[in-house]
């Protein structure tokens, strides 16, 4: 019985997930000249190209997108029944932490959350995953690439696991000189200005529009951004107002810009954010410490 080199299935598996010889080599601690041998060799050995040249970059293969599944399956079976322990030695462990999260968590908890692991896991690296990249959040958690979701809460897979993290509340902010600070902030004078949404997929309305329109008002929102960093910089030059939660003020204060928060005069309910991982995942060692790790990242605000 012929049994096949199991590094060449961590290494397609690989392949697949990054989609090019670069990154993968990466992934791998290879170099692209050694990864791009290794190609070859799984090309001889599965009969199919795998990877082929669209443009600048690589496509999978019919083939290779009917492989995918399985080899994802086959490699993580592999590593539990490899892993003699249920510790794990964080300053060697060497693995890519796979998130996706906004500005939310991002602003405030992302760099104490890198020190942290640069601390205990030197040899880790983490990476925010870009919206719309892997499918959608429940697929991406279910095949693997994603390790961690982090967002308000709302409804995931029956099977997802889902822990709380922390909650924010919306404030408004603006320009330092802006005219809304000339007088009272009512909920008539905040609902004159034009106004920012911030949506990753392009909404416009929210709860903000909802509590206005329960005391017969509504707002005109001018811009539409995917982040609320993207958008603050939209206000030190117009009569702009952005809501966003208090959370991200920290950036203002680092960034140094010249912008005002308010309290906004309605009431709005806080937002509770969530991280979310599917649950073969919960007794991976080093998983569980990244969960742990973030969660008391997240308590210390």
């Amino acid at each position: 019985m012929h049994f096949p080199d199991m590094n060449l299935l961590v290494a397609l598996d690989a392949l697949l997930d990054e989609g090019s010889v670069v990154g993968a080599a990466r992934r791998m601690n290879l170099s692209p000249a050694a990864m791009s041998r290794t190609l070859t060799r799984i090309r001889h050995a599965v009969g199919d190209p795998i990877l082929v040249r669209a443009g600048r970059g690589l496509v999978p293969t019919p083939k290779a997108m009917a492989l995918r599944t399985q080899v994802r399956s086959v490699v993580e079976q592999a590593g539990q029944v490899f892993s003699s322990s249920d510790e794990v030695d964080l300053l060697t462990l060497e693995r890519s932490f796979n998130l996706r999260a906004n500005d939310v968590f991002i602003a405030p908890f992302a760099a104490p959350l890198l020190e942290t692991m640069r601390q205990q896991a030197p040899r880790t690296v983490l990476r925010f995953v870009p919206e719309g990249e892997g499918g959608d959040e429940d697929d991406s958690l279910r095949d693997g690439r994603l390790d961690l979701y982090i967002s308000a809460t709302r409804n995931l897979g029956p099977e997802i696991k889902v822990q709380s993290l922390f909650a924010t509340t919306f404030v408004g902010l603006a320009r330092v000189d802006h005219p809304i600070f000339n007088d009272e902030i009512t909920p008539e004078r905040f609902a004159a200005f034009e106004q920012i949404s911030v949506s990753r997929r392009g909404r416009a309305t929210g709860p903000i529009d909802s509590a206005l329109a329960g005391m017969g008002l509504s707002r005109r929102v001018a811009l539409i951004t995917p982040s609320f960093h993207s958008a603050m910089f939209s206000l030190p030059e117009s009569d702009l107002l952005l809501p966003l939660p208090q959370h991200v003020l920290l950036s203002v204060a680092r960034l140094g810009l010249p912008l005002r928060s308010f309290r906004i005069p309605m009431a709005l309910e806080s937002v509770t954010i969530m991280q979310a991982w599917h649950p073969r995942y919960d007794n991976d060692p080093a998983h569980r410490w990244l969960r742990q790790t973030l969660k008391e990242c997240c308590s210390k605000a």
